[in-house]
């Protein structure tokens, strides 16, 4: 006779740690550096063209992959922090990616605007990023 496996889903620590990470969520503090962090992947993607250094290829395809990365990690700790906080360190990397594109990818170096324009959009994901992990660091330890 064959005893039926427990779901993990019904244990009670699991239904705490759940309702732990929808009140990080929700705090102010975690909404706007969701948003931030979101407006940053955007801005990142499109910057080759608003900012006009779309003729550097590699620098471009680079902001648009990693921008659009960016924009969908931040809406989906937005979406479900609970099932993503595993992943949540990938955000602060994408941003310091971001800070070093410009002398690490393939090509000439680009103009000073793309160099100043990602520096500040990989600044703010860093910081933003940074600020969604502690949140949820300092609410899960108690």
């Amino acid at each position: 006779m064959t005893m039926p496996t427990p779901d993990i889903e019904q244990h009670p620590d699991v239904a705490v740690m759940r309702h732990r990470y929808d009140q990080i969520a929700e705090t102010p503090v975690a909404q706007s550096a969701d948003g931030l962090t979101f407006l940053a992947g955007l801005y990142l993607a499109m910057s080759p063209w608003v900012v006009g250094f779309s003729g550097h290829s590699a620098l471009t395809m680079t902001n648009l992959f990693t921008g659009i990365a960016v924009a969908l990690l931040a809406a989906g700790f937005v979406a479900a922090y609970g099932h993503l906080h595993g992943i949540a360190w990938v955000a602060p990397i994408m941003g310091v990616w971001a800070i070093v594109a410009p002398w690490a990818v393939d090509g000439g170096t680009p103009e000073n605007a793309a160099i100043v324009s990602n520096i500040i959009a990989g600044a703010v994901i860093v910081l933003c990023a940074l600020a969604m992990m502690s949140g949820g660091m300092r609410r899960t330890r108690s």
